[in-house]
């Protein structure tokens, strides 16, 4: 299936949001211990949950708990309650580099996500407004840039831990349909030298077991050359090397911000586009709306809605 992309439907007048944080986990075994942003609906049932894993950027607060609010928002005001962790990678913890994992913290990143789901009870209790109204049988993760690669670790993509040779599978099971926005490819000859001899868990990700349902968003002019020689192919590879079912929005003309999804008005964005974000919200919200309620027409409508008219934004296509 391939169609053009104009913007995606969703419904009209959200409902405000409720956003509250930091939410502290204590957590004795971790640096410092977890700091999570619990974003949902003020009103509504039975609420989806959404991970977001941030990424790197350069901005201090960006990638914490305090990023990413054109998405949150979005999500949160069309059904979903959306849980975000500030890694240990986040520049607003400024740990010691000789902490253990530093600086990108991979495998706790992942953990930090299945710690989350294993205290929703600590989570709801904190937020009591938030108190009964998740439903914990409708998660998904998402992750923008190296959140994208957290995330596919929890939809079940491997690799193997450099320090021990030993292959690493975090895949999480109650988490049910992911997206992966501008993630990292495949690791080997697409690398850079400079990550290949740095950060060298890259290397060995294989998406060929990474089976939960996803949607892959990529920018046709994201090459990233601080990491892969590739080019933006690399930034599909989960699409393409992963088994079905997996979607893949392509935009064009977008670069690692895909328009902006981490920030309002971030200066980090080099490919600053409301109406590109507009359609990331849409797709990533009617996405993960059918996956998680089978039979619930959003993804569908969302791809009938498609048009190339004069200007496409871009296309999507299935397998």
């Amino acid at each position: 299936m391939s169609r053009s992309i104009r913007t995606a439907g969703g419904p009209s007048s959200p409902p405000p949001v409720l956003s509250v944080g930091p939410v502290v986990l204590p957590t004795p075994d971790r640096a410092v211990d977890l700091q999570v942003r619990v974003s949902a609906p003020v009103t509504g049932s039975d609420l989806p949950v959404i991970l977001l894993s941030h990424g790197q950027g350069h901005s201090n607060h960006l990638s914490s708990l305090n990023g990413y609010a054109p998405l949150v928002n979005f999500w949160a005001a069309h059904g979903f309650a959306v849980l975000q962790p500030t890694h240990l990678s986040s520049r607003t913890l400024t740990l010691d580099p000789g902490t253990p994992g530093a600086p990108l913290f991979w495998r706790s990143r992942a953990e930090d996500m299945t710690r989350i789901l294993d205290r929703l009870d600590e989570v709801e209790a904190a937020v009591p407004q938030l108190l009964g109204r998740l439903d914990r049988g409708k998660v998904a993760v998402a992750g923008h840039s190296m959140g994208g690669h957290t995330a596919s670790l929890l939809l079940g993509a491997r690799l193997t831990d450099p320090d021990d040779g030993k292959e690493v599978d975090l895949t999480e099971p109650r988490i049910k349909a992911g997206v992966l926005l501008a993630a990292p490819g495949r690791g080997g000859d697409a690398l850079t030298d400079f990550v290949a001899g740095n950060w060298p868990f890259f290397s060995t990700t294989d998406f060929s077991r990474m089976r939960t349902p996803t949607l892959v968003v990529a920018g046709d002019k994201d090459d990233s050359a601080h990491l892969t020689v590739r080019g933006p192919d690399w930034h599909t590879d989960p699409y393409f090397l992963s088994p079905g079912p997996k979607s893949l929005l392509t935009l064009f003309d977008a670069e690692h911000g895909l328009g902006g999804v981490s920030g309002y008005d971030v200066a980090e964005t080099t490919d600053e586009n409301p109406e590109r974000v507009a359609a990331v919200q849409r797709l990533t919200w009617s996405y993960l709306r059918s996956r998680l309620n089978p039979g619930d027409p959003a993804w569908q409508a969302a791809c009938d809605a498609l048009t190339a008219g004069p200007s496409p934004l871009g296309r999507v296509e299935s397998k």
